[in-house]
């Protein structure tokens, strides 16, 4: 694992601001969730319950991509079509998600965790 470089990070040291950087908007940590339960292309994204607008999808895909916590792959050549999957360090994501989760049902009752995209 890397040390702290000051250059990598927005805000300041600590790890809590720096997941943030990546992770603190509204729609990201949706798609890590849609990408840990199946969902890989673009157009499964859209499907999702919480309308996600396209210009937003494609912007946080390629925020996802940079920061190293998704690959694009190519599935289709013509016209050309990808699919994302999380990396190791996206798959890392997972307990967060899920102890997320967790509270989520804890105190908004009536709340569903979604289940694998088949």
């Amino acid at each position: 694992m890397a040390d702290y470089d000051e250059r990598n990070h927005e805000r300041s040291c600590c790890p809590i601001a720096c997941a943030l950087d990546h992770l603190g908007d509204k729609w990201t940590l949706l798609i890590i969730r849609d990408l840990l339960l199946g969902k890989k292309r673009y157009q499964e994204f859209l499907e999702s319950p919480e309308q996600i607008a396209t210009n937003i999808l494609a912007n946080r895909l390629k925020k996802l991509e940079a920061a190293g916590l998704l690959t694009q792959q190519v599935y289709q050549k013509k016209p050309i079509r990808y699919e994302y999957v999380l990396t190791a360090k996206g798959e890392d994501l997972r307990m967060v998600l899920q102890t997320l989760a967790e509270w989520g049902r804890t105190y908004y009752p009536g709340t569903k965790v979604f289940t694998a995209h088949v």
